[in-house]
């Protein structure tokens, strides 16, 4: 009788994760920080969205890129949110001032259906329902995910936040 041997193949883990730049080519930087996503060991990219030019919160600065992608990973969630800050820091992140400009931001939003509260993290992220600069591009390739303090769909929370300063960045 010949054994066959068991593998263990790991569980994979649904996540999104929000993309903002507004300090040097946000476009390039933005794609090239969704090229290292794919790239990363433990990460699958499943899809990204389009990019939106949006108004900035918090201080006087320049508009934003933003954007949303999918990712499958087997990393928990602190080992991803590292993953995510040590991105930032190739792309010369400074944290420097509250919602001040940046060169590029990553916020892990969701994971799984998981709700995950710790002085370090927070899923699903904090603000996410009041962001239209979050959900117009959440909306786009993950309609469908519930959020799951609100129990919402994505694509009903979106309509209950006023969209009108976030626009479809041209030639995407």
């Amino acid at each position: 009788m010949k054994r066959l041997e068991s593998r263990i193949i790991p569980k994979y883990k649904q996540s999104a994760i929000a993309l903002g730049s507004n300090m040097g080519n946000s476009a390039k930087i933005l794609a090239a920080a969704i090229d290292i996503l794919a790239k990363t060991p433990s990460i699958v990219l499943q899809a990204k969205s389009s990019l939106y030019q949006t108004k900035a919160v918090g201080p006087p600065q320049p508009d934003y890129l933003n954007g949303c992608a999918l990712v499958q990973t087997e990393m928990p969630p602190q080992q991803l949110l590292n993953t995510l800050l040590a991105i930032e820091q190739k792309f010369g992140r400074v944290r420097q001032e509250h919602w001040g400009p940046r060169s590029l931001d990553l916020d892990l939003l969701l994971y799984d259906d998981l709700i995950w509260n710790t002085p370090t993290l927070q899923i699903p992220h904090p603000r996410m329902r009041e962001r239209a600069f979050v959900l117009v591009p959440l909306a786009e390739i993950a309609p469908g995910w519930v959020e799951p303090i609100s129990g919402c769909a994505i694509k009903d929370l979106v309509k209950e936040v006023d969209c009108s300063d976030v626009h479809l960045l041209q030639g995407n």
